[in-house]
């Protein structure tokens, strides 16, 4: 430390390096916040608490250095630029997790037979209903799909019809899932195998 000192000097030491170590600091804690957030809206009740620790523990660390060097405003600029930086890094973090599930309503005026087979050949399973709007009947599609497969899920009703009206929430907890659909045609598939061999 002395032989960093006597080359760059105090100055350098007070002006960069802790100011750098204030930005990273405040970078790692905000987006250990957003992926706490995002465990405990997943229910992950174990996982959660542990990065809350690490997170405080960081945060603790960030603000020491800015109690203890008041009188220097890099700190100050340089926590709340990792705070900004730690927020679109939180950002781009959560949609590449990208965790769970969600639930979808497609409504649309047109006949939703040819969207409803579109969906379920990407294996996506549907429910649909028919409703009154406020002038005509319209078409309603159910769908529970990953988070990670929602933009196929929407360049489809896309394609099917600009025009569609959907929305889209998030899933906290499910009772049930059903199989995907190629999936099930193949456990299927083996299964009548196994039973033509047992009945030769």
């Amino acid at each position: 430390m002395d032989a960093f000192l006597s080359i760059f000097g105090p100055g350098f030491f007070g002006m960069v390096v802790i100011p750098l170590l204030i930005f990273l600091a405040r970078v790692l804690d905000v987006s250990l916040g957003t992926i706490r957030i995002i465990f405990i809206s997943k229910g992950m009740k174990y996982v959660a608490p542990m990065i809350g620790f690490f997170e405080i523990l960081i945060w603790l660390m960030a603000i020491s250095q800015i109690m203890a060097n008041l009188t220097n405003i890099f700190n100050y600029l340089a926590y709340a630029g990792g705070f900004a930086t730690g927020t679109f890094l939180g950002i781009i973090i959560e949609s590449k997790i990208a965790m769970g599930y969600l639930s979808m309503i497609v409504v649309t005026k047109k006949e939703p037979t040819e969207l409803i087979e579109n969906m379920e050949s990407s294996s996506f399973e549907t429910t649909t209903i028919r409703a009154k709007g406020k002038r005509d009947e319209v078409g309603m599609v159910f769908a529970v799909v990953k988070r990670k497969k929602m933009r196929s899920v929407l360049n489809i009703i896309k394609e099917f019809d600009p025009d569609a009206f959907y929305s889209i929430e998030d899933i906290k907890d499910m009772r049930h899932i059903h199989m995907p659909i190629k999936k099930q045609h193949l456990i299927e598939h083996a299964l009548t195998g196994m039973h033509r061999k047992k009945a030769k």
